[in-house]
């Protein structure tokens, strides 16, 4: 894959790239052999990006990754985890602390078998004091990167506008990346919105959940999906055309996610390694570009209409 310029970074990044949260078993069961070479098979691919959380899966997808990182020399992969939203047992807890950030850090390196952390990023800001993000949680990350702790920082929310709050108020450069979920996909593409404000600010963007957390998906959403129900509906509609048409919609939203260029990486998660190369050998693909025209036709007004994150 061509590589992209994450913002001003100097990191250049592969457009589809490696969302470790599966390897967390967010979502159901892994088999933990095949979760490692989920990421193996992703890097052998050429994707060169790596995400993850101790949120995902209570610190279990940064085991994992760990595991699987340890066969993967360093120079082949950039890797991003976060700070600030934790849980357990299903039971979500948010700690922005300055302190609580510092120890996250340290915790995520030991728990990935890593010296330093490419980038890391404060967590779904949406469930913090934005002003404690700006006053407390960034200046100690921006700390452990002037120690060499970490490479760069950046912020992570689905509110777009939470994202350009907290940028409007610290120093420039603090914030070097933004990572927004199911706002560039065939159902959302309100990112496009934005992309000249994080652009002037030199801040490289990521993009996240291309199905859209499963409403592009020919099995549709799982019962805690957050979407109203008229889009689902309407997604619903737009996979039964694509599925009579012979194109799955998952691959159409894949490579949608691809298609803007402004955008450094759109990252897919997935402990199977089939589906891993399969998503691959999609995103090589040109997109059927009249057939997402029609699935946005189908989806109509529901385009852009979103949910609260939880």
């Amino acid at each position: 894959m061509k590589l992209r310029p994450l913002g001003n970074t100097g990191l250049e990044v592969s457009p589809l790239s490696f969302g470790a949260s599966s390897l967390g078993g967010v979502f159901h069961g892994i088999n933990e052999s095949d979760a490692i070479r989920a990421a193996h098979t992703a890097i052998e691919g050429g994707m060169n990006f790596i995400d993850v959380s101790p949120y995902y899966g209570h610190y279990k997808a940064e085991t994992v990754l760990g595991k699987a990182l340890r066969d993967i020399p360093r120079d082949k992969y950039i890797l991003s985890t976060k700070v600030g939203r934790y849980g357990k047992d299903g039971v979500n807890t948010w700690d922005y602390s300055a302190r609580r950030a510092t120890e996250s850090v340290y915790e995520s390196m030991e728990r990935l078998g890593i010296d330093h952390i490419d980038l890391i990023n404060v967590h779904d800001i949406e469930f913090a004091d934005l002003q404690q993000i700006v006053d407390e949680t960034l200046p100690a990350l921006v700390e452990l990167r002037e120690k060499g702790i970490v490479s760069h920082v950046g912020i992570t929310d689905l509110q777009l506008e939470n994202l350009q709050w907290v940028i409007d108020r610290v120093p420039k450069g603090t914030v070097e990346t933004v990572l927004n979920f199911c706002h560039f996909c065939l159902c959302d593409d309100k990112l496009t919105d934005y992309l000249d404000y994080f652009e002037s600010h030199g801040i490289g963007i990521i993009n996240a959940s291309p199905l859209s957390m499963g409403l592009l998906s020919e099995r549709g959403v799982p019962a805690w999906h957050p979407a109203p129900q008229p889009l689902v509906e309407a997604c619903a509609r737009a996979a039964a055309h694509c599925k009579a048409k012979g194109y799955p919609i998952e691959k159409l939203a894949i490579q949608y996610a691809l298609t803007n260029e402004r955008i450094a990486t759109t990252l897919f998660s997935s402990a199977n390694p089939d589906n891993v190369k399969r998503n691959l050998e999609w995103a090589s693909e040109p997109i059927d570009a009249q057939l997402a025209q029609e699935v946005q036709d189908i989806i109509g007004d529901q385009k852009r209409v979103s949910w609260k994150n939880s």
